[in-house]
């Protein structure tokens, strides 16, 4: 890697845009690329829109241990269709998995991890249009260390 070399978080969720913000990312020169996807024990799918606890009762994270290794394991299966996609393109990434809430989890990792770039898909509501970004890309946009390029 150069010195010149950009290092490009990108938070993957398996979304339709956030597999566009991996493709942005995957045409842009000299950067390195980090994929990034977070479990939120308040979320019973974390790959998929919307929000349930694993409980049963919103709100109240899930403590099952089944649970927690499903959802990895789901991540797993993600990165490592990134990781096709990006040899497609000739490109390498580097794949992190972690825990919590996504939007101040995707800032932290950038702050401690001297990313250079956060490049996120936008999950806006169509149906919405007065909504410009979603909740996790408008939170990342407002508390990022770094410059956050939005894709829709």
């Amino acid at each position: 890697m150069s010195e010149s070399t950009t290092q490009v978080l990108v938070p993957l969720d398996g979304s339709p845009r956030s597999e566009r913000a991996l493709d942005h990312a995957l045409d842009m020169p000299d950067v390195a690329i980090t994929v990034l996807t977070v479990i939120d024990p308040f979320d019973v799918d974390p790959l998929a829109p919307g929000l349930q606890s694993p409980t049963g009762v919103p709100g109240m994270p899930g403590y099952s241990e089944e649970w927690y290794e499903g959802a990895k394991a789901d991540a797993e299966e993600l990165h490592d269709d990134a990781r096709e996609r990006a040899t497609e393109h000739d490109r390498s990434l580097t794949t992190e998995i972690v825990f919590g809430r996504p939007a101040r989890r995707i800032v932290a990792y950038a702050d401690e991890n001297d990313v250079d770039h956060i490049v996120i898909g936008n999950h806006s509501r169509e149906e919405f249009p007065h909504v410009l970004l979603g909740n996790t890309a408008e939170s990342v946009v407002r508390r990022s260390p770094v410059n956050v390029t939005v894709v829709r």
